[in-house]
């Protein structure tokens, strides 16, 4: 009976937590309003969120890449198909590595920061004083990097997607001597816009949303101490990463299954 006690406790409050979870996106999404009032505060948290995070993508998805088209060389090689090399890593990574690696990474830097920035403004009581001047704290605080995180994600995937591609392309052709044409001709020919390109840039949109989600609402509800953050902003890792394998799951099962 303990068991069962323990495993009731724990879904009723996991419920509970993605009741507030949810709670807060609708009360994030009630004043985005503020973000077309103010524009040049997602534009900043855009360049912490995005640019800051675009050295640390590009040079993952490079080695991600080279590791793909070593590997995936080695394998196709058995089977006489190693032309089909660029399409291999090319579908690989618009449809699952790019969107997943690029997530659990933004989770990881941006994610985290975000996370420890509002908690040490809910440590040294800032957002308290905005609520004393009459200032919302989630529409001054939580919105504009909600959205700079948002619209960040998707082209932080396209970049390593790119990246990817490209570091496939100096270990098949320039490396292993395979033939450049036949490499990209592989890739275009199979490679379709809607099914390939398109989903995979849903995948990176709604990564996007609940990496964010959970970063900023880790921070927002932190415990105001420098231990409370140091926990928000591990749990904001840890939840973000399964979060995106679970959605990863989902979405591929609704996009790519016939």
């Amino acid at each position: 009976m303990n068991v069962f006690t323990l495993l009731g406790r724990k879904t009723l409050n996991f419920l509970g937590q993605l009741g507030a979870v949810v709670l807060f996106l609708l009360a994030i999404l009630r004043r985005s309003a503020a973000v077309l009032k103010r524009p040049r505060l997602s534009v900043r948290q855009m360049y912490f969120a995005g640019v800051l995070s675009i050295i640390i993508i590009a040079v993952s998805g490079l080695f991600v890449g080279m590791v793909l088209g070593l590997q995936g060389y080695t394998q196709l090689s058995k089977f006489k198909a190693a032309d089909a090399l660029g399409y291999m890593v090319a579908a690989g990574l618009l449809r699952e590595l790019g969107p997943v690696l690029a997530a659990i990474l933004f989770a990881s830097s941006a994610g985290g920061a975000m996370t420890s920035e509002i908690g040490l403004m809910k440590t040294t009581e800032q957002l308290e004083a905005m609520s004393v001047m009459a200032v919302d704290p989630v529409s001054r605080v939580v919105v504009p990097r909600f959205w700079a995180g948002v619209l960040s994600m998707p082209l932080l995937a396209s970049i390593f997607n790119v990246a990817g591609i490209y570091g496939a392309y100096l270990i098949g052709v320039q490396y292993l001597g395979l033939d450049g044409g036949i490499f990209w001709a592989q890739m275009q020919s199979n490679m379709d816009f809607h099914y390939d390109v398109v989903n995979g840039l849903i995948k990176s949109l709604v990564f996007g949303v609940a990496v964010t989600l959970i970063a900023v609402y880790q921070g927002f509800h932190a415990t105001p101490t420098s231990e409370g953050i140091l926990r928000a902003s591990t749990r904001t890792v840890v939840s973000s990463a399964l979060t995106v394998l679970a959605l990863d799951f989902v979405l591929t099962a609704l996009m790519f299954t016939e």
